[in-house]
């Protein structure tokens, strides 16, 4: 069986906290043709709820492939550690994580490598280019194969 690929039934997860760069994302993303559900969470500890099925919250679905867009900068819990928490865990491991950052350094570009990031993108702070680098990375996503992510229901 062939893992789905973006232009059907994955979900694209935005961790970010800034619902400015939230809404660019969203469009830019539909302008490149991806339509795929997208589901926003505004710090890390919502987005670790979710994936690991914890609180009262929307929980993640056993056998659904997921996408997650992930910010570094994010409050209560940063992205860095999210990333450590999803690649720490059998049943997330798999999933695509692309950190989606304004953050450059050359370190943190290597310890999130480390750490199995997907892809590391720096959001570009003038608007056109961070827009026309959104629509980039929706047209690669149209290319994506994405496996289920799996664990205990």
């Amino acid at each position: 069986m062939n893992a789905p690929c973006m232009t059907s039934e994955v979900i694209i997860l935005i961790a970010d906290d800034d619902a400015g760069h939230v809404r660019l994302i969203e469009k830019n993303l539909a302008r490149a043709g991806l339509h795929n559900p997208i589901q926003r969470f505004h710090d890390g500890q919502e987005i670790l709820d979710f994936l690991f099925r914890r609180g009262e919250g929307p929980q993640r679905k056993h056998d659904q492939p997921y996408l997650l867009l992930l910010d570094i900068r994010m409050p209560k819990v940063d992205g860095v550690e999210v990333l450590r928490q999803i690649k720490g865990d059998a049943s997330l491991r798999l999933m695509p994580v692309v950190m989606l950052t304004t953050t450059d350094d050359p370190r943190e570009v290597s310890r999130c490598h480390e750490l199995g990031c997907s892809h590391y993108i720096v959001k570009p702070v003038d608007y056109d280019k961070f827009s026309d680098t959104i629509k980039q990375m929706g047209l690669f996503f149209a290319l994506v194969q994405v496996p289920p992510v799996n664990g205990k229901d």
